[in-house]
C-alpha cells in the first residue's frame, strides 16, 4: 500500500483505497487470510473514509511482497513469454543477437507498475500489452531505428502501467496493445 498520510482523519484517496483492495486479494491468494474475512475486509476498505478508518481495516494483514526481479537471457535464439505467465515486478531481458516475444496479454499481472528493461544490442523485440495499459518508452535507448508504438486512442483506465528502458542497438522494438 502507498504511505498514508499522518493526519488519520484525512480522506482515503481512489489510489489508496485501490491499493488496499489489491492487497487484501494478495493475502487471500497467498493463503493468509480465509475467504470470509477477505470479504468482510473488502466491505469495510470499499466503505471507509479516512485514512485511520483504512488502517484499521488494514490491521494483522501481512505487507506487500517486495518487489521481484527476474532476469531471462540468452545469446541468441527467442525469448518467448506467452499465455498465462507470471509478471514480475522487474523484469530484464538481455540478448545478444536473438528475438524476444512478450505478450503480457494473458499474463498474470500482480503490480500496478511493471518495469521491463531491455539489452538488445542485435536482436529484435516485440511486446503485446494488455488493452487497458499505459506504456511508456522514454527511458529506452535505440541506435538504429525507433520504436513503434501507436498508444491507444481511448485508453481506459485501471490497466498496469508498462515502464521499457533499456538499450536497443541494431534491432527493432514493436509494442502493440491486445485486441482483447
Amino acid at each position: 500500500m502507498t504511505s498514508l498520510p499522518e493526519d488519520p482523519l484525512s480522506l482515503v484517496s481512489e489510489d489508496d483505497r485501490d491499493a488496499a483492495v489489491n492487497r487484501l486479494q494478495e493475502a487471500y491468494a497467498e493463503g493468509h487470510i480465509s475467504h470470509e474475512e477477505m470479504d468482510k475486509r473488502l466491505h469495510q476498505v470499499l466503505t471507509v473514509t479516512t485514512h485511520g478508518e483504512l488502517v484499521s481495516a488494514m490491521v494483522s494483514v501481512p505487507a506487500e511482497k517486495p518487489a521481484t526481479t527476474s532476469t531471462v537471457s540468452a545469446a541468441s535464439g527467442w525469448i518467448r513469454r506467452r499465455g498465462a505467465w507470471r509478471v514480475p515486478r522487474i523484469l530484464k531481458v538481455e540478448s545478444a543477437y536473438g528475438k524476444v516475444d512478450l505478450d503480457l496479454s494473458r499474463a498474470v499481472i500482480e503490480h500496478p507498475v511493471i518495469d521491463i528493461e531491455l539489452q538488445l544490442p542485435y536482436g529484435r523485440a516485440r511486446i503485446t500489452v494488455p488493452r487497458d495499459a499505459t506504456v511508456e518508452i522514454e527511458d529506452l535507448r535505440s541506435e538504429w531505428k525507433d520504436p513503434r508504438y501507436k498508444p491507444r486512442r481511448r485508453s481506459r483506465t485501471g490497466g498496469p502501467r508498462i515502464r521499457i528502458s533499456g538499450a536497443m542497438g541494431y534491432g527493432r522494438l514493436k509494442i502493440r496493445h491486445a485486441w482483447r
